[in-house]
């Protein structure tokens, strides 16, 4: 060990010696300058001259440093096979081995990055790296195999790898720690495949010697045995040197790395021992090894969990591992379980299936535990949905018995009727039946032979129960509809459904082959099932639905081909009779779409479903014609049987007239006679006018359509107008009226009607529909807001119910569809003000109940005013500004002119422009005029109203000002001194003198107005400034008007500044920038005191410039910039037996993964001449004259 000393000695004088600060912050690969090649002593490069590596090396020709090339740099290049390479490391170590050792030191000291004045980023994104380190593992396996016969047992080169990684492993260095690290793991692994073989040879040998022993004396060979015998003695102690070597890097470095505080570290040392335990299960598979697995899976890292499953996966695949695994298992088992729930979703994944691996053994998981994991085939992570329905599946559908052996291969007694027997009791108990997508979804990539067996599917619902055979109950027939139109959907689309998944993709040829070939699979087996089933359960609405989407997945041109027009003509009949049953109108908008998908004139079939529709449309048109006549002609109240045939009869009529073009048969007069009866009289029956109105809605949009194509004559147009007027006036007509139905139908459809018909109608070259185009007057605008005033904005009911708990359930559904019915009002006017058709200025009384109610509208309004002030940013501001005006006058009403400031409703204005505040962003220049004209507002209002104490009290609105104070941040520098300017118009010589406790919202204005006005940058350590003179200002140089820092902090400028060196450097400042106010800058302040380096600063002192524009405003430094060091040796476990208890591990994780070190803040810069153009608009606005 002495040569290993001195060894040692040369490193840390050649190496460290070198190492500066710049080398440590320059880890990350920022100074790639090229190594020189070291001269004197003859290294592995002198033998490889002339060979393959000549050439160019880094994109230079090398010829003189070509002698000189070093180990690294020959494994850098990846041009020399790594066998070629180590050959001639082994001859050179044979000849010469303190040089051959040197090198091989220096190979991994230059892996971890220090290479003197030559730094690389070894664990970068370059793919040149990421081979490397793959020529790195490489190099050292090779390396181990090829000295497996000798060299590793010399007592010298292995105690010096050995030692050196050992050592680089506890060091402070990140990057040493990482490389030696995985040098060491890598050296381990390629140990523990020795001793695998020595294992193996050792076990043959003994059994030959047995062999040889047991022969009678006569036959057997003591020569032989003498070979055996020693060849057995010299296999024993080559064993236990390559045992004490794993020992000594298992103790020396995974002990105290599989718990380091970086998580690359720790996914290194993970990732192998689940490699020791794979290969060498005889002697790591035990509780000793796995018990750190199985604390590591409760590492905060989900990077450090996923390498714990991953590594598990390759132990549980091999169920002759299982028997080793079950102490494993009974200790971490709710471990496992509880991952399956894991925040990040690789987790979630890769614990799944770790749980279906586990399931091979049959008495490990309970029943609660297969729960957790059965509702994630809901889960809206289609991966995790995946995982969860291939565990479901072996679950439940994968045992087959004996049993199972006689089964027909079709038919309801087949096996797979059986397994979808199950699939519809699990979709039935769990209690979630409107995700039957999800279910299908999630059990596709695993099931999707039993969800394409339409035939046993079909068999269940048409065919009778065998004797002693249960039959489906009603529920159950349901369901197994559903999940059979589910299927038909998915074979269909070949995509997820909706809200899992990327939605849809472009199809492989051999994909779109399969879809046409399940399609027309479909056609054939349900063009002839399809009129079954609906006769079988034409009665029921829920069923019904379903099974009349099916056509929707046809292939029709199988109706001709197939020579099935008989049965389209029994399907044509069911959907007739469907239609003449059932008013439900879910039934009749699924018939409506059915013959809408059955219509097509490209198909032969055309005229035959044509025939029909026209046929069928006659009949309910003339019906309702008739009862509208008997209706009207009474001039009474209709009866019950009157009004519920013209309710049926109309409600079928809408749902064809939604995907079905009725002008023809005019149905605009009768119901425009119908609702004009029903205002005249106030007796029509509320759901027969919210179906007129909306059969008169579909009416004049199949109008539009016709008209808009461009072959519509000049009467068509202006019979289109008079109709779009007069029922506009119906419907505003009608939000007066006493039926909340009635009032919210016709709501939604003059919002809808008035979009529609603005003048968005003439975009893309329709300049012809100008006539069409019709606004709403000051009236209606001011009936629309009233209305969302009197019907959205309101206080939900509390919850008074006092029965049981279906009671309170079913209050609670109630409760949230009345929210979901007024959010879609709210969400219709505020259509209305996005796109124009309403002044914008009607948003103010939306924009003030931003705050009141922004658990059920925040999201909508919040995007409102994101629309507005897209587009104008100047009247969006003006609105804002109006609406809290609008709550301070109201205020004023409720509380009086001498209200307390420190009262509720005025810290809520505030609070609200606060919030508006924070939507301007940070960009300054863009939103420049919008902020100057809110201002401008604010202050006029402020003084508009003279004092109630009278002459010399202070203004009625002049606690307004404490609110506009909210939005003084946004101002640019120049544009505070026009405000302020402005401010002074309305202020008197005896104002600015006061200072009584009623002028403090004028002084804080004041004050926000001059704070940061000497500079464009807010005071580091207050948030006052100096209010210097503009003449002292002009006298100074620029540098002069800085703040001077207390020793020891400093101010960023353009320039970050460098901390300190310090070898012992802990973290730098953590900073929370999202509880910080945007108006509240901080700029970073660091201790540069050689007594305390470690003591964090005081939040007080952390400030950021907010009101800096360009890239000095470092905005994309959100997390802090933390230099990780390794974790304290004494924490390190200092027993390996210690029982499993995962309380003692300890992993103490950085706050933030951000590696990345500041760079220099590039400069201010603006346009002077852009800023001139600015400040010249900004007192255009106040009205002042600036002559340059």
């Amino acid at each position: 060990m002495i040569a290993a000393q001195d060894i040692q000695t040369d490193f840390h004088q050649e190496g460290y010696s070198r190492l500066s600060d710049t080398d440590l912050e320059d880890l990350e690969g920022r100074n790639g300058k090229s190594g020189k090649g070291k001269k004197g002593k003859k290294t592995l490069g002198d033998k490889l001259k002339g060979s393959e590596v000549r050439g160019r090396v880094n994109g230079h020709h090398q010829e003189n440093d070509m002698e000189n090339l070093s180990l690294f740099e020959i494994v850098k290049l990846g041009k020399s096979a790594t066998q070629s390479v180590v050959d001639d490391w082994i001859e050179s170590y044979k000849t010469e081995r303190d040089s051959a050792v040197l090198e091989l030191i220096n190979f991994f000291i230059h892996c971890s990055g220090c290479f003197g004045t030559y730094t690389v980023n070894l664990y970068g994104k370059s793919p040149l790296w990421k081979k490397f380190k793959l020529s790195l593992c490489e190099f050292i396996a090779v390396l181990v195999r090829q000295c497996q016969y000798s060299i590793i047992y010399d007592e010298y080169m292995m105690d010096m790898v050995i030692s050196l990684l050992t050592g680089l492993s506890d060091s402070q260095v990140r990057a040493f720690r990482h490389t030696s690290t995985l040098a060491a793991m890598k050296l381990m692994t390629a140990l523990v495949n020795v001793a695998l073989n020595l294992s193996i040879n050792l076990d043959n040998t003994q059994r030959q010697y047995e062999t040889e022993r047991n022969k009678s004396i006569g036959k057997r060979a003591n020569e032989r045995l003498e070979l055996l015998l020693q060849k057995r003695k010299e296999l024993q102690e080559n064993q236990d040197e390559i045992e004490n070597m794993m020992n000594a890097i298992f103790k020396g470095v995974f002990i105290h790395r599989y718990r380091d505080v970086i998580a690359e570290i720790r996914v290194v040392c993970i990732e192998e021992i689940g490699m020791w335990m794979k290969m060498y299960s005889e002697a790591f598979l035990n509780d000793s090894y796995l018990k750190y697995v199985g604390w590591t899976m409760y590492d905060k890292q989900g990077e450090v969990r996923l390498k714990c499953l991953t590594a598990l996966q390759g132990l549980y695949y091999n169920r002759e591992l299982n028997a080793r695994l079950e102490l494993f298992t009974s200790r971490f088992k709710d471990r496992i379980v509880s991952m399956t729930l894991d925040k990040e979703y690789d987790v979630a994944v890769q614990a799944i299936k770790l749980l279906t691996l586990v399931l091979h053994n049959d008495e490990v998981l309970m029943a609660e535990d297969c729960e957790s994991v059965y509702h994630l085939v809901y889960s809206a992570h289609r991966p995790v949905a995946v995982a969860a329905g291939e565990f479901l599946y072996k679950k439940l559908f994968s045992h087959h018995g004996p049993e199972d052996e006689g089964r027909p291969r079709r038919g309801r007694q087949c096996l797979n009727a059986n397994l979808i027997r199950t699939t519809v009791l699990f979709f039935l108990e769990s209690e979630l039946h409107e995700h039957g997508a999800y279910l299908v979804d999630s059990l596709w990539d695993c099931a999707s032979e039993l969800l394409k067996d339409w035939e046993s599917m079909i068999s269940l619902l048409l065919d009778e129960p065998y004797p002693g055979e249960e039959a489906l109950t009603d529920a159950q027939e349901a369901a197994l509809i559903e999940i059979m139109l589910c299927a038909v959907r998915q074979t269909c689309e070949c995509h997820p459904p909706i809200g899992r998944g990327p939605g849809k993709r472009v199809l492989t040829a051999k994909e779109k082959k399969t879809q046409l070939d399940d399609r027309t699979k479909i056609t054939e087996t349900f063009a002839v099932a399809l009129p079954l089933l609906l006769a079988k359960y034409s009665v029921d609405p829920d069923k019904v639905t379903n099974l009349l989407q099916f056509p929707q997945y046809f292939d029709l041109e199988i109706y001709t081909t197939g020579r099935l027009e008989k049965h389209l003509d029994a399907l044509l009949r069911q959907v007739r009779d469907v239609v003449e049953k059932h008013t439900d109108t879910d039934v009749l908008e699924a018939c409506s779409m059915t013959f809408h998908a059955l219509c097509n004139e490209e198909f032969t079939i055309y005229n035959r479903v044509d025939i029909v529709r026209s046929q069928m449309i006659d009949e309910q048109i003339d019906k309702f014609h008739r009862l509208l006549e008997d209706v009207l002609q009474e001039g009474e109240e209709p009866d019950e049987d009157d009004a519920y045939h013209v309710l049926s009869t109309l409600k079928r009529i809408t749902a064809f007239h939604n995907a079905h073009d009725l002008t023809k048969w005019d149905l605009f007069t009768c119901n425009y006679k119908l609702l004009n009866s029903g205002l005249q009289n106030g007796d029509m029956p509320e759901q027969i006018v919210a179906h007129a109105l909306q059969c008169t809605h579909y009416v004049i949009l199949w109008h539009l359509a016709r008209v808009s194509e461009g072959s519509a004559s000049k009467d068509d147009m202006v019979l289109l107008r008079r109709q779009v007027r007069a029922f506009c006036m119906m419907c505003q007509r009608y939000l007066n009226s006493i039926s909340t139905v009635v009032k919210e139908q016709a709501f939604t459809i003059l919002c809808d009607a008035l979009l529609i018909f603005s003048y968005q109608i003439v975009a893309s070259g329709r300049e012809a529909l100008e006539p069409l185009v019709f606004s709403p007057d000051a009236s209606l605008q001011s009936e629309l807001l009233n209305f969302i005033h009197d019907h959205v904005f309101v206080d939900q009911d509390e919850d008074s119910s006092t029965g049981g708990s279906e009671e309170h359930y079913y209050d609670e559904a109630g409760k949230i569809e009345a929210l979901h019915r007024r959010r879609n009002l709210l969400a219709a006017f505020c259509k209305l003000i996005i796109y124009n058709v309403v002044e914008m200025k009607t948003g103010a009384d939306i924009f003030k109940q931003y705050m009141r109610y922004y658990n059920d509208y925040g999201d909508i309004i919040k995007e409102t005013m994101s629309k507005a002030r897209q587009i104008d940013k100047i009247q969006c501001a003006k609105t804002l500004i109006l609406s809290l005006q609008q709550l301070f006058n109201e205020m004023l009403n409720d509380l009086g002119c001498n209200f307390d400031r420190s009262a509720s409703a005025f810290f809520g204005i505030k609070e609200l422009a606060r919030r508006f505040s924070l939507t301007f962003g940070l960009d300054q220049i863009k939103t420049r005029e919008a902020i100057a004209m809110l201002h401008k507002d604010g202050i006029e209002f402020t003084f508009k109203e003279p004092s109630p104490q009278g002459e010399g009290g202070p203004p009625l609105n002049l606690a307004f000002l404490d609110i506009l104070s909210e939005f003084s941040s946004k101002l640019l520098r120049q544009d505070k001194k026009t405000v302020h300017l402005y401010l002074e118009r309305f202020m008197t010589f005896q104002m600015a003198l006061q200072r009584d406790d009623c002028w403090l919202p004028l002084i804080s204005y004041r004050n926000s107005l001059q704070a940061g006005a000497d500079d464009d940058t807010l005071s580091v350590i207050s948030g006052m400034s100096s209010r210097s003179s503009a003449r002292s200002r002009r006298s100074k140089p620029p540098a002069a008007s800085k703040r001077k820092l207390p020793e020891g902090t400093y101010q960023s400028g353009p320039q970050t500044p460098v901390m300190m060196s310090s070898p012992h450097i802990v973290s730098t400042v953590l900073r929370d920038a999202k509880k910080l106010r945007p108006e509240q800058g901080y700029m970073g302040v660091y201790s540069m005191s050689n007594e305390t380096p470690h003591t964090p600063l005081q939040p007080q002192h952390q400030h950021m410039n907010y009101n800096r524009r360009g890239s000095g405003l470092m905005e994309d430094d959100e997390e802090p910039i933390v230099e990780d060091v390794m974790m304290s040796s004494e924490e390190r476990l200092d027993d390996l037996n210690e029982g499993m208890d995962f309380d003692t591990m300890d992993i103490d994780l950085p706050p933030s993964k951000n590696r990345r070190e500041r760079s220099e803040l590039k400069p201010d810069y603006f346009d002077p001449m852009s800023v001139v153009s600015f400040t010249m608009f900004i007192a255009f606005i106040f009205g002042y004259e600036i002559n340059l």
